[in-house]
């Protein structure tokens, strides 16, 4: 079966995506630190780091029996509203922090949800506009066009549950609060 060649392609496309988050984390914080919130210039910058990254990762997976087009015009639109709702929500937390207030404190649980939910929501959006340009051959073509077939629905499912899980875990409240009772 195909599986074993693409699992490894599939956990460096999750460090890809990481690795951009962190782009995003650590710009908010940098223009906090300058006294300013990230604007357009940053995002811009953000984009073509985006774009950097995704050509390192294709550089890497070019052995393997897929080829990726990625159609750029298609999902930097979303990627942009994604770098947005991710600066917006790293520097609500930073602030927080940097005020000595912690995240429970910033955002209620439902608005984290939100927050969580929209991003994860356009990283599906992305993830379904990318999949249109994987190009595969030999068995990966059958296994990519059933994959694709439920992948978006998957994602979609497992987005919901993860942004709730996290917004409650945020929002649980501490063990030593609960033994002080």
């Amino acid at each position: 079966m195909a599986l074993p060649v693409i699992e490894p392609v599939l956990a460096e496309n999750v460090a890809k995506e990481a690795r951009k988050d962190a782009l995003v984390v650590r710009c908010a914080a940098q223009s906090l630190a300058r006294g300013a919130p990230p604007g357009a210039a940053e995002i811009q910058r953000l984009l073509a780091q985006a774009r950097d990254v995704d050509r390192q990762f294709l550089d890497r997976a070019a052995g393997l029996p897929l080829r990726l087009e990625v159609p750029y015009a298609r999902i930097e639109p979303l990627r942009r509203r994604r770098i947005e709702r991710g600066l917006d929500l790293a520097c609500r937390i930073l602030c927080a922090w940097r005020d000595g207030r912690r995240l429970r404190e910033a955002l209620s649980a439902a608005q984290l949800e939100q927050h969580l939910r929209e991003m994860l929501g356009l990283y599906c959006e992305e993830t379904a506009e990318l999949g249109r340009g994987v190009r595969t051959s030999g068995p990966l073509s059958a296994l990519r066009a059933r994959a694709a077939s439920g992948l978006r629905e998957v994602m979609d499912e497992v987005a919901t549950r993860l942004a709730r899980d996290a917004a409650q875990s945020v929002h649980r409240p501490h063990i030593a609060a609960q033994k002080r009772s």
